[in-house]
């Protein structure tokens, strides 16, 4: 019976443990590398490295970053009177890409979670009421996901942050532009019908 060699059992077995990465697709990833030129290959092991040797997290709001503070951190162009909260680095990013933002972020590395051992104290939130008031913000905009975790990381956060007596805002929910009423489920019309405003 035929058996793979053991670096690309190795190969196959690393790729499938990152997310959404299942061993078929894994499978493919590596002999799609075995077949590429060597120099390709090594390109691709040269960033991983890099990755972890030149990634730094910023002290001020915890995203990822190659200089500490981060370069919205260190902007003095930004908004510094409102803070974002986000549950990861890549909403930052999908926030930054909608251009309607200008403020700061504060990354909290994830989202509460019992089910998967993720307490308060695995997330960034301890400094987050000092830095609300060290820094002078008026407006704390929660920004995690509407799902279960998200809606109680949201209402975590709030607890935390009320003695502080900034203003707290919530990003709205409901019906994305250009979606269907009956693809929509049932939580997201009836934010959807919370959220209307007048036209």
């Amino acid at each position: 019976m035929y058996t793979l060699p053991k670096s690309v059992s190795r190969l196959i077995t690393e790729l499938s443990r990152l997310p959404g990465i299942g061993p078929k697709t894994a499978s493919r990833l590596a002999f799609y590398l075995i077949r590429n030129p060597g120099n390709d290959v090594t390109a691709l092991g040269e960033a991983l490295l890099e990755l972890k040797s030149s990634l730094v997290y910023c002290d001020a709001c915890h995203n990822v970053s190659d200089s500490n503070p981060c370069s919205i951190c260190a902007d003095p162009q930004r908004d510094s009177t409102t803070l974002c909260v986000v549950e990861e680095p890549l909403d930052v990013l999908a926030i930054e890409r909608s251009r309607s933002f200008n403020g700061k972020y504060h990354v909290l590395g994830g989202r509460l979670s019992p089910l998967d051992g993720i307490s308060a104290d695995s997330l960034q939130l301890a400094d987050l009421p000092q830095r609300i008031q060290a820094d002078g913000f008026t407006e704390v905009i929660i920004a995690t996901n509407h799902n279960v975790e998200g809606e109680a990381t949201a209402m975590y956060v709030q607890k935390i942050i009320a003695s502080t007596k900034v203003k707290v805002t919530r990003i709205a929910s409901g019906l994305p532009q250009g979606g269907d009423l009956e693809y929509a489920d049932e939580v997201t019309l009836a934010r959807a019908l919370e959220g209307r405003r007048s036209t």
